[in-house]
């Protein structure tokens, strides 16, 4: 069975808070983000990294390929609603905790509107704070491919997005 190594390990812990962000940009919902995230791990330690990858961006890669995967099941399979959604209203929230929600709700609509490929290519470059080269590499497309896509993504939310209405 492949292992990884000591800085393998190392730098895929540094990198577990990045990818699982990286995870729920991609799932849109916080049980999907984990449930992804656990199964790219596990795929890394099952499969391993080659030696000469760059454990972030290959973790990246297997992250996306495993989404695309789940993306390609779910088409087969009859999904049901998340019951994610009521568990969240069970909590308490203070009014700007309802008002920090409504604008990331807002943002997160927004940003599922955009093609899958601006998505993730916004994501990686503003959220996770990957350069275009970074972006690219996971992605496998070239740098302009990248640019681009944020271009477009970034015009499309500012026709989309519209903050909520402060009382």
């Amino acid at each position: 069975m492949p292992s990884l190594s000591d800085s393998q390990r190392e730098a895929l812990m540094a990198e577990l808070g990045g990818l699982r962000r990286f995870c729920y940009s991609l799932t849109g919902n916080a049980a999907d983000a984990d449930d992804l995230l656990q199964a790219t791990v596990e795929k890394l330690l099952n499969k391993g990294i080659p030696a000469e990858a760059h454990t972030a961006k290959w973790s990246y890669r297997v992250c996306k390929n495993v989404w695309i995967d789940e993306l390609r099941s779910r088409e087969v399979r009859q999904r049901y609603p998340s019951i994610a959604a009521e568990d969240a209203e069970e909590t308490h929230s203070t009014e700007t905790v309802a008002a920090g929600e409504q604008a990331l709700d807002a943002v997160s609509k927004a940003l599922e509107q955009l093609p899958d490929e601006q998505r993730l290519a916004l994501t990686l470059v503003t959220v996770e704070g990957k350069s275009y080269a970074e972006a690219a590499e996971i992605l496998e497309v070239p740098v302009g491919t990248i640019m681009s896509r944020i271009a477009r993504a970034r015009k499309s939310l500012l026709q989309i997005y519209s903050p909520p209405e402060a009382d």
